[in-house]
């Protein structure tokens, strides 16, 4: 159940942007994830599980990814309340 969750986070939440260099953090990429839990209703898992679930689908920096969608703007919003 988790592969289809880390699975489609990945289609929804982010975009790949590959040969541009840029690389979605770890501390960025799982805050992303709680965020696209949170506006999909979806129940997270722990930290361990979810970098446990991105082996075989995260490429070594630089990744090639970028936030997007509703949980990029509400990781965004929460990361950083003052840019409101």
């Amino acid at each position: 159940m988790a592969d289809k969750q880390f699975d489609q986070f990945l289609m929804e939440a982010t975009t790949s942007d590959d040969g541009s260099g840029f690389t979605l953090r770890p501390d960025p990429l799982y805050g992303l994830y709680t965020s696209w839990c949170h506006v999909t209703g979806t129940v997270p898992h722990g930290e361990e599980t979810f970098w446990e679930g991105m082996q075989g689908r995260l490429i070594p920096e630089p990744n090639g990814l970028r936030m997007k969608g509703p949980a990029a703007a509400d990781y965004i919003l929460a990361s950083y309340p003052a840019s409101v």
